[in-house]
């Protein structure tokens, strides 16, 4: 008993240390500026004003920053899967020299940090002519995202009876047919599990964002939100801060709650396998 009590203590603490500055910055989105830094505190925002979302939706660069990100978001994770799906299911179902040489490193380039290859990727970009525009953000954030997308369908692709397969042969399908007409509606819980997490690796990026664009016309939203700027350059507007704050988080709070089933089901597909 003492055990289980301690248990939930212990989660309930990291449950509070986790949400607790999303919950302070949704609260004080719905503050004016003097009760944000009011003392004591208001954890309950009452009355509530929209002051702070006027001022966010108001401000056209964020606007356009938030869409340049669903277009770079969207467009990295469809190019990410359609590529990805292709090479994990060769790596998973063809036996090649090289094939686990291959994986091994397709994992160790998940494992290099942004800063270490930023530079790299700057001159490429710059030379093919996609410098400060979404097509060379979409080309950089691939980058980061198709190795793993290609581990991790790998993984799940392993995981399917090749019984499968061999039956839709025996019928005469193609390769090519029995990947898209029989194995690509069972990974449907890897594809969303894998395309969830490359939506949000792609929208949450900054250090590409960064170093690859330098007007306004394609910069994304983690750069427009950390250059957000008030009415005076002598005060931080702290409550349009989290208001964009809270803007930018919400689409991923409701895909993960749209797609949460799906989620769980990939995220454990293959562990009972054999």
């Amino acid at each position: 008993m003492i055990r289980r009590v301690l248990f939930a203590l212990l989660l309930a603490a990291i449950a509070v240390y986790t949400v607790f500055p999303f919950y302070w910055a949704l609260v004080g989105s719905f503050q004016s500026e003097s009760r944000i830094f009011a003392s004591p505190a208001y954890y309950v925002p009452a009355p509530p004003v929209l002051d702070s979302y006027r001022q966010v939706f108001s401000n056209a660069t964020f606007v356009r920053a938030l869409g340049n990100s669903v277009v770079v978001a969207c467009a990295t994770t469809l190019l990410a899967l359609a590529a990805g799906s292709l090479a994990a299911y060769a790596l998973a179902r063809y036996r090649m020299r090289g094939r686990e040489a291959t994986l091994t490193v397709i994992l160790a380039l998940t494992m290099f940090p942004q800063i270490s290859v930023v530079g790299a990727v700057h001159t490429v970009v710059t030379r093919l002519g996609l410098h400060n525009t979404l097509a060379g953000l979409v080309v950089s954030y691939m980058l980061i995202t198709l190795p793993f997308t290609v581990w991790v369908l790998t993984n799940f692709f392993r995981s399917l009876p090749r019984e499968l397969e061999e039956s839709a042969y025996v019928d005469g399908a193609t390769p090519l047919q029995t990947f898209w007409r029989v194995l690509m509606p069972l990974s449907a819980p890897g594809l969303v599990t894998t395309g969830l997490l490359t939506f949000i690796s792609a929208w949450n990026e900054y250090l590409f964002a960064l170093s690859l664009t330098v007007t306004d016309r394609a910069r994304t939203v983690p750069v427009a939100l950390a250059n957000f700027a008030g009415a005076s350059a002598h005060q931080t507007p702290w409550g349009a801060i989290m208001a964009a704050s809270v803007v930018v988080t919400l689409p991923l709070v409701i895909l993960v709650l749209v797609f949460q089933r799906r989620l769980v089901e990939g995220l454990t597909a293959g562990a009972l396998k054999g």
